[in-house]
């Protein structure tokens, strides 16, 4: 069984940022194969479903994105999950906007939330959907850029890279890693 993380900060004041685009994409994948998010417990919204006939569990943790490996690690533990069926979707500053990039294990590239998990699991070896939000120029604006609201003209795209993402998890489950690199690795 997979568990697919969108990650993500929990609460209204930061829907629609850029920090949160791992949830967006998250509750399309949950919209589109009929999941209902509606399990508080494990620091996480979460449920189980199925996506072409596969079991899988969809989670949004609810601990803010510096303390997501809390959650993670309890709903892995609950559901005897292996870490090599671990998905989790994620913003990425060393992508530009409008890329999406699929990986299996790897560095964290300072991401806090990626940090926090591969903490808590003692294992960086998971697959990760990475979605560029691009940078600032000025580096010292990172944490304020993270959790900016998309700006007007990147909005355009978002519905898009959202919709290819969610189609990117979707593969990883019912074909496979390796195919759904060769098809997702895209920028729009």
């Amino acid at each position: 069984m997979y568990l697919i993380i969108g990650l993500g900060n929990p609460g209204n004041r930061y829907q629609y940022t850029r920090h949160n685009i791992g949830f967006m994409v998250l509750e399309k994948i949950a919209a589109q194969w009929e999941v209902d998010l509606k399990h508080k417990s494990f620091d996480a919204l979460w449920n189980r479903g199925k996506i072409a006939g596969e079991n899988v569990i969809l989670a949004m943790p609810q601990t803010y994105m510096n303390l997501s490996g809390n959650a993670v690690r309890r709903l892995l533990a609950y559901f005897k999950g292996d870490v090599n069926k671990l998905i989790v979707i994620h913003d990425d500053l060393d992508l530009p906007f409008g890329t999406v990039r699929l990986k299996t294990a790897g560095g964290n590239a300072g991401h806090k939330g990626l940090i926090s998990i591969a903490t808590c699991l003692g294992s960086g070896d998971f697959m990760r959907i990475r979605l560029g939000i691009g940078k600032p120029a000025d580096k010292s604006r990172v944490e304020s850029y993270v959790l900016e609201k998309f700006e007007t003209e990147d909005s355009a795209l978002l519905e898009s890279i959202i919709q290819l993402a969610a189609g990117a998890a979707a593969d990883i489950v019912t074909s496979g890693m390796q195919q759904a690199m060769a098809k997702y690795h895209v920028k729009i």
